[in-house]
């Protein structure tokens, strides 16, 4: 076991003896490690301060929010305080410890339809137990990080800049997004005149962010709430479709196969109402179909800007990776305005 890893757990109040601590988990923004003692395991993590760099806001929305799941009897992170009671560790960086679940796996790739309506309605459940919980006292972790209208204006200023001279090769892709940047204020606006509720959100759903029981199939725990923030919950449902429902990767560059699978938007849409009936409002339900849209479009922009200002923001394998994912998301937009009737008529039925 790496020393400078074991000076740090065992400054944290764990059971037991610590033995061994290995590289754990496919996330790319923090450092996480599977740490074991002679008792149990727990999970380790080296906060990454240039994505995050308030970590006290951060940590404290974190334990905010989970104090409150417990306080509704749900099962969620458990936080482990240093031996100072610190909610985590400033030295030589930011450290946290989670207790680690056991029991549980997770997916990369959705296997059925019945697990997808389970990670719904996980994340149905979420905003639902969460639905009185004042998102105005949360810290945003990353600002305007879902403000589609901020993301047209950084677009249009990464269009105008044009840094790279790359604007001639995607003259299509940008007449896509501008002719439709009009119709993606919805939910900024229905946040702003409030006939959207301020929710607390998860904004990051995709399905390796929920713990499924290994034994039983069922979902059990939501992972990953370093972007828990305020915003609204079409963002939450829109993304999962976004990520969950189409037919292909994020960078496919065959856009043949690139669709939206209604039975399993179907299936993700009755595991997260069957949870929401009880807080969502008719409007919500109503965009519901339009937040797989807004957040496909949104995407699509954030990646043709980030191609536009050079590749500064995602990671890419190769020179036009952005502009293969703008193109996968304007395919799937397209798809999603084709069958927003049928999409519109699914949610109606639940």
């Amino acid at each position: 076991m790496d020393k400078a890893l074991f000076d740090v757990i065992n400054k944290f109040r764990i059971e037991g003896k610590a033995i061994n601590a290995s590289p754990y988990g496919e996330g790319h923004i923090n450092n996480t490690y599977l740490v074991e003692t002679d008792k149990k395991r727990y999970v380790l993590q080296k906060i990454n301060d240039y994505v995050f760099p308030d970590v006290e806001g951060l940590m404290n929305n974190i334990c905010g929010v989970t104090e409150h799941l417990k306080r509704k009897g749900a099962e969620t992170l458990s936080v482990v305080c240093t031996k100072n009671g610190d909610k985590y560790l400033a030295e030589d960086g930011f450290y946290r410890v989670y207790e680690f679940i056991e029991g549980t796996i997770t997916y990369q790739t959705i296997p059925s339809e019945s697990i997808f309506k389970n990670i719904g309605g996980a994340f149905g459940a979420f905003q639902n137990q969460l639905s009185d919980y004042d998102a105005k006292s949360l810290v945003e972790t990353i600002p305007d990080f879902h403000n589609t209208p901020d993301r047209v204006l950084k677009f249009v200023k990464a269009l105008d800049a044009d840094v790279k001279d790359r604007a001639k090769f995607c003259a299509e892709e940008i007449k896509f997004f501008s002719d439709r940047k009009d119709t993606l204020s919805k939910v900024a606006d229905g946040l702003k005149d409030g006939s959207i509720p301020l929710r607390v959100t998860h904004n990051d759903t995709k399905i390796n962010n929920v713990l499924i029981d290994a034994a039983t199939g069922k979902a059990r725990v939501v992972i990953d709430l370093d972007t828990v923030m305020p915003g609204s919950l079409l963002y939450d449902f829109g993304d999962a479709i976004r990520t969950g429902a189409a037919t292909a990767r994020e960078d496919e560059k065959d856009l043949d196969k690139v669709g939206i699978d209604l039975g399993l938007f179907k299936a993700y849409a009755e595991g997260f109402c069957a949870e929401t009936k009880g807080s969502m409002t008719e409007k919500e339900k109503e965009l519901l179909p339009y937040a797989a849209y807004l957040l496909t479009m949104e995407n699509g922009i954030r990646f043709l800007t980030d191609y536009l200002a050079g590749d500064v923001y995602f990671h890419t394998a190769y020179g036009d990776h952005n502009l293969i994912r703008t193109r996968t998301q304007i395919k799937l937009a397209r798809e999603i305005e084709k069958n927003m009737a049928t999409m519109k008529k699914i949610i109606g039925e639940l």
